[in-house]
């Protein structure tokens, strides 16, 4: 059946848009109008669309705004086909627009809030879904909404200070790249054409620097296309099973980023799991759920061993102290979370906990690479520098 783009307005006056497969124009806008959308203009979709070269998705902040909202909406007792299309028709991103209109149109249709939300996995992931549903049969949902909204705030602020760690490094580390090709590309072969013309003999620091400056002079594209294919099959063995784990494993013994890492996997651990419990989804479901949120392949997998063993009768503590990932402290807590039947409490002082040790880690790792990055560009920049003017200062000491 074809599609058809309309444009109209709905039963509050808001202007709204969107997408209806129908037979004709005509059913279409019957449709619509069963909707209390009153349609002021309506085309078939064409076939041919330009893709686009960078697709929308929805940002972390956009949905922890929404279920937010969502939340407070449905507290005042806002019913939730209602609220679902206020909070569509005001969304400035397209695609959630178009997203949470097909969910209150699922759930207008019969269906509920969970089913609605899992047909956009992209958007919407099992953590979110199973939540919902663990709030839709409890009669908790505005309380399950806060939770979810607390929750994706912090994921948020976590990621946000991870990247905020490793733009500083990034940054430097590129202009120190790019001023180095210059010299080497523009400026070094300069200063050998000039000792090649007056015959000075050239000490070892000055040839090294004049071969590696011919040498990317003349394989400049080929080095480029180098990095570039090096990236790519570093990218595509990391989507790899063995690949990630193997990466994984490096990156947490690395000094300073690995204590990060960890750091960071075992506050997103306990945040998620405090959080999933506290609104009454099972054990095992909570532990597979909250594998998949570590970050971390290597966590992932002791999550997952750790799931295996509870489902054959041990501890948490006991079933989570086998893979030797999660620091002794966090173990005691949990242990002591378990025995005092308080375990969704004692998980969020964890990720409280942890989520400041994150906050510490990050500072640090900056305050460290700071210096490391300027010192290494001082020395790379230094040293050819050097090296070319040291044939000039033995030429000078002749005279």
């Amino acid at each position: 059946m074809p599609v058809y783009v309309w444009k109209g307005r709905n039963k509050y006056g808001q202007i709204v848009a969107g997408e209806r497969v129908a037979s004709s124009i005509e059913e279409a806008t019957k449709l619509l109008t069963k909707e209390q959308i009153l349609v002021i203009k309506i085309e078939k979709k064409s076939a041919f669309k330009i893709p686009r070269l960078i697709p929308k998705k929805v940002s972390s902040q956009e949905l922890a705004v929404f279920t937010r909202q969502l939340s407070v909406m449905f507290s005042a007792g806002l019913p939730l086909v209602q609220a679902l299309e206020i909070l569509g028709t005001q969304q400035q991103n397209k695609l959630f627009r178009e997203i949470i209109l097909s969910v209150k149109n699922d759930v207008e249709a019969g269906s509920s809030l969970a089913n609605a939300f899992s047909k956009h996995p992209n958007v919407f992931d099992k953590l979110y879904c199973n939540m919902i549903a663990s709030g839709e049969a409890s009669g908790n949902l505005d309380q399950i909404l806060q939770r979810l909204a607390l929750y994706i705030e912090k994921a948020t602020k976590i990621r946000g200070q991870i990247k905020s760690a490793m733009a500083y490094p990034s940054v430097v580390l590129s202009v120190a790249v790019i001023i180095v090709i210059i010299i080497m590309w523009k400026v070094v072969p300069t200063f050998a054409n000039l000792f090649m013309e007056m015959g000075i003999s050239l000490p070892l620091p000055t040839q090294i620097t004049i071969a590696v400056s011919r040498f990317i002079g003349s394989y400049f594209y080929l080095l480029i296309g180098g990095f570039i294919g090096f990236g790519a099959i570093l990218r595509a063995y990391y989507q790899t099973y063995s690949g990630r784990r193997v990466i994984d494993r490096i990156l947490l013994k690395l000094y300073v980023i690995g204590d990060l890492i960890r750091k960071t996997a075992v506050a997103r651990f306990s945040r998620t799991f405090a959080t999933l419990l506290t609104s009454g989804v099972p054990m095992l479901d909570s532990l597979e759920i909250t594998s998949k949120t570590a970050g971390n392949a290597i966590v992932e997998d002791a999550v997952m061993e750790a799931r295996k063993l509870v489902s054959e009768g041990k501890s948490l503590v006991e079933s989570l102290s086998v893979s030797k990932v999660f620091p002794p402290m966090v173990l005691q807590m949990i242990g002591a979370g378990e025995q005092t039947g308080a375990l969704d409490q004692m998980l969020n002082k964890i990720a409280e906990f942890y989520e400041d040790e994150v906050d510490r880690a990050v500072h640090t790792l900056v305050s460290l690479l700071e210096p490391i990055m300027i010192a290494f560009l001082g020395v790379i920049v230094g040293g050819i520098v050097m090296s070319i003017y040291l044939p000039i200062f033995t030429l000078i000491s002749k005279f």
